[in-house]
């Protein structure tokens, strides 16, 4: 049980130092509640801060069921959970519309929090770790690996201060190293093992990724 993102990321943060070092390491957080995990890693490493956007595609009557999920990239990339879409009957004319509408929203934060900029054009020879606040059914995290693996990075870690233990072994296949603080079982939610966890906004995405800009500013 962790108190909030903060004492997360900084448990994360002491676990990936007594590992490193890391040959030339960015940290890319999955928004929102990613980035305030991450925060503590990159300042902890003196590492670079960026995010790597990825959108749910929830099922038709339960939105946080996860029957896939859409990552930003040239182009974007769909991943989906082919045995839900199936066992749901989730048809072509649905897919397509929650597509179109988590493409919006995936435009929408990049604007935001970043403009025009792309931090996957400059993965290649990079050692990417890649951070959220836990793991559920791992379709989000799946997605941003794909995507990063494209760019021909030296490596690529996950590091999550939670996930269930079921998802470990397709994490370890898609990653070079998989670090997470703790298995709990039975795992409800992500949020079940937090004291708090309140949803982080895009305001406090934005401020968090500003001052990491600055704290590695200020080290170089």
């Amino acid at each position: 049980m962790f108190v909030d993102r903060i004492e997360a990321g900084q448990k994360l943060a002491e676990k990936l130092e007594s590992i490193g070092p890391f040959d030339d390491p960015i940290i890319l957080a999955l928004p929102r509640g990613g980035v305030p995990v991450a925060y503590e890693v990159a300042k902890r490493l003196h590492a670079p801060l960026d995010v790597i956007i990825v959108r749910k595609l929830g099922a038709p009557f339960n939105k946080e069921f996860a029957i896939g999920a859409l990552v930003e990239g040239e182009p974007e990339r769909v991943v989906l959970n082919e045995e839900a879409v199936y066992q749901l009957g989730v048809g072509k004319e649905y897919l397509d519309q929650v597509v179109s509408e988590e493409r919006e929203e995936l435009h929408r934060r990049q604007t935001l929090y970043r403009g025009s900029q792309n931090p996957l054009e400059n993965l290649s020879g990079k050692t990417v770790i890649l951070i959220d606040d836990g793991i559920a059914t791992g379709y989000t995290m799946k997605a941003a690996l794909a995507a990063i693996r494209e760019q021909s990075p030296a490596s690529i870690i996950v590091a999550v201060p939670l996930a269930p233990m079921d998802t470990l072994p397709e994490m370890e296949r898609l990653a070079d190293r998989v670090i997470v603080l703790e298995t709990p079982e039975p795992f409800w939610a992500v949020g079940a093992h937090y004291e708090r966890f309140d949803q982080t906004s895009d305001e406090e995405v934005i401020e968090l990724l500003r001052k990491s800009r600055e704290n590695n500013q200020a080290s170089s």
